[in-house]
């Protein structure tokens, strides 16, 4: 049975003292407690419109993703550039728009970057995934290596974590647009973790490719998993280099999962959660050949983003697991035992903020982004005792 996380049970172990919304000299105004530490944010850059991802450049500076369309530079003065020309237009509806970035893996002399976003396209807007080299505050050669098939209308369940495995091979999240019946159908891009090289090739070891290298009889041949609803937080585990990710459910039934090549895990034929109007989703919460979660939380936080922790900033939460939460407002701390999770403390909950993306800085440090019209990048420090 996975552990679940009830509201009464939870460890909201933060007190937040009083004071404004850190920003600039304020930010050590306000001290936030945890289990282990007296915690302050520092406010690294603000006013980016519905930020979604970031990334940090070799040389200090920052790569945000805006949700409209933009993608910024931020300088290491917490300034922020002109919008980076050359990124591919973008379907800014509801949940859609420039969603994810991350580095190419030999970003040092190749400059490559990769995009998720929605697409605009023959039926509405899906998940597409672009490789581009950034040079010069400008992006070239923009290659689009993979798009989400069929395109549908509607705002709902892009999905959209990008990770690079240790093999080279690109991991891409993919939500269900809201078609909830399709993250069973293999034969369409639905609730799937998507795996494909990074030039947009099919590895041949792919779960459902065939010897001639296309897909098994009914199956896509860049599917890795299937049955997820929404999954927006991805990473890899640092001792296993196994991918975890992080996915949204109805009312209730959030889930951690390890997904596993070929595996189903479930969507919407079993889940932890009901249906926004309280009725019963599928089957029940088990059923033979579908897969559990690791974890689930219910009532539902709306997870995004995550980072495992592995620096030296906060020596106690080596090893945890950073989540964070849009409807609740928060960043959850989850401890490990194996793929177990045993703990759970909930952070900065008097931020008030819904937390977008958390990730770890070359620097040791956890850096989160806050979803608003005028969000920001903040740093999570140890306050003096």
């Amino acid at each position: 049975m996975p552990y679940a996380v009830r509201l009464p049970a939870v460890l909201s172990v933060l007190v937040g003292l009083a004071g404004a919304v850190p920003g600039g000299p304020a930010a050590a105004e306000t001290t936030y407690k945890s289990e282990h530490y007296r915690l302050r944010l520092a406010t690294v850059a603000r006013g980016l419109e519905h930020p979604w991802s970031l990334a940090f450049l070799p040389d200090g500076r920052m790569l945000v993703t805006e949700r409209p369309g933009r993608l910024r530079i931020v300088a290491r003065d917490g300034s922020l550039s002109p919008p980076v020309k050359g990124v591919p237009r973008v379907y800014a509806n509801g949940q859609g728009g420039l969603l994810d970035v991350i580095l190419d893996k030999d970003f040092a002399t190749s400059g490559v970057i990769f995009l998720s976003y929605a697409e605009p396209g023959a039926g509405g807007g899906g998940t597409a995934v672009a490789r581009a080299v950034l040079k010069d505050g400008a992006l070239a050669d923009v290659k689009v290596i993979f798009r989400q098939v069929p395109k549908t209308g509607g705002g709902l369940h892009f999905g959209s974590r990008l990770v690079i495995a240790r093999d080279g091979t690109l991991f891409v999240t993919v939500g269900e647009r809201g078609e909830r019946a399709r993250a069973q159908d293999p034969r369409v891009n639905r609730g799937q973790v998507v795996r494909i090289h990074r030039d947009g090739r099919i590895p041949k070891d792919n779960p459902f490719v065939n010897r001639s290298g296309a897909g098994k009889a009914g199956y896509r041949p860049e599917i890795w998993s299937y049955g997820h609803r929404n999954p927006q937080a991805a990473a890899l585990h640092p001792v296993t280099g196994k991918l975890w990710v992080v996915e949204h459910g109805a009312r209730g039934g959030d889930e951690v999962n390890v997904p596993l090549a070929g595996r189903n895990y479930g969507w919407p034929v079993i889940s932890y959660g009901r249906h926004y109007w309280g009725g019963k989703i599928g089957e029940g919460t088990h059923k033979a050949g579908m897969e559990q979660p690791v974890h689930y939380w219910d009532p539902s936080i709306a997870p995004s983003g995550m980072a495992f922790y592995t620096g030296d900033r906060y020596p106690k939460w080596k090893g945890n697991v950073f989540v964070g939460a849009l409807r609740f407002q928060l960043l959850s701390r989850l401890v490990l035992d194996g793929e177990k999770v045993v703990k759970e403390e909930r952070l900065f909950k008097e931020l008030e903020e819904r937390i977008r993306d958390v990730r770890q800085g070359p620097d040791g440090h956890l850096y989160i982004l806050t979803d608003d019209d005028e969000g920001s990048v903040l740093r999570i420090e140890v306050a003096a005792p």
